[in-house]
């Protein structure tokens, strides 16, 4: 067994380049804010950051001036309303964007994961996404001569995933919604990946079902309890929809956010330092919010 377990600190230095594009995990469920936030501490640049439908994460990456271009399928913060960060970027002119919609990044990360250059689909022909930020080619069917959208393949650096257990030789498991978690990871060149506890191998194999990322496949992977804060962990803690609604009101201002991700990550010398300013009563009503299902 090759051993592929690694500081977080150390996962992200070796992998993850300036001008990379990198897939970020997570679907509302297990959103994996240990890796971006380390992301930020070491001081990355010029990346361009890609999924289908985005949270907080993507915003605060913007922010804190990481960011060059962003491609998605919705960027905003679910269920309040849109990304301060992203529109202030965008209206200075100091951030580029693609916006496609989920389904065609799902395909345009299915197509990378193929190993095919495009997937052709009936999306974007109608409407005025195409052509505003996205230039979307057609192609005529050689079987029914249907005219098709050709929609490109998108092939990340690097893929940050978040997990419930894995194995130190990397097999990731995960229950729970993943939307396009599983799709971009595969679809990317490396998979840099977080959970919540390691188990042995023998474990492992008891549900390979839920072995959703083989370890062939895995790059590198670090324990870090509630590396997902404050999105939720299925079977592990729920979602703090208050730290959601406290980022919406600070982000509003630049100061504010500012002052956000100066408390929350500069002043916090890593993840578990930031969950410490959580504070234990949180922590453990969040803890008791989490559903009782577990990989078992």
């Amino acid at each position: 067994m090759i051993d592929k377990s690694a500081g977080i600190s150390a996962l992200v230095e070796e992998h993850i380049k300036d001008g990379d594009t990198i897939f970020i995990g997570g679907f509302g469920h297990c959103v994996p804010f240990a890796l971006g936030f380390e992301i930020i501490r070491q001081g990355k640049k010029n990346l361009t950051l890609c999924r289908s439908g985005t949270d907080i994460l993507f915003d605060i990456l913007i922010g804190a001036g990481v960011t060059s271009k962003v491609v998605f399928g919705y960027l905003g913060n679910p269920g309040i309303g849109i990304g301060h960060a992203f529109r202030r970027a965008v209206e200075a002119g100091t951030l580029a964007y693609e916006d496609w919609t989920n389904m065609a990044m799902i395909l345009r990360l299915e197509a990378a994961r193929q190993g095919v250059p495009f997937l052709p689909s009936r999306i974007l022909q109608l409407g005025d996404i195409a052509g505003a930020s996205i230039d979307v080619r057609t192609v005529n069917c050689p079987y029914t001569g249907e005219k098709l959208a050709c929609i490109p393949a998108l092939k990340p650096d690097v893929a940050l995933v978040h997990a419930q257990q894995a194995d130190k030789a990397g097999n990731i498991q995960m229950i729970g919604v993943d939307g396009d978690t599983v799709t971009g990871a595969m679809a990317s060149v490396k998979i840099l990946v977080t959970v919540e506890q390691f188990v042995e191998t023998a474990e492992v194999e008891k549900m390979p079902e839920v072995t959703r990322i083989p370890g062939y496949r895995t790059t590198g992977v670090a324990k870090q309890a509630w590396g997902a804060y404050p999105s939720y962990v299925e079977g592990a803690y729920g979602r703090d929809d208050d730290h959601f609604r406290a980022y919406d009101r600070e982000a509003r201002m630049e100061k504010g956010l500012a002052d956000y991700i100066r408390r929350y990550v500069y002043n916090c010398a890593d993840h578990a330092a930031y969950i410490e300013t959580v504070g234990k009563k949180r922590l453990a009503e969040l803890r008791a919010q989490s559903s009782s299902r577990k990989i078992a």
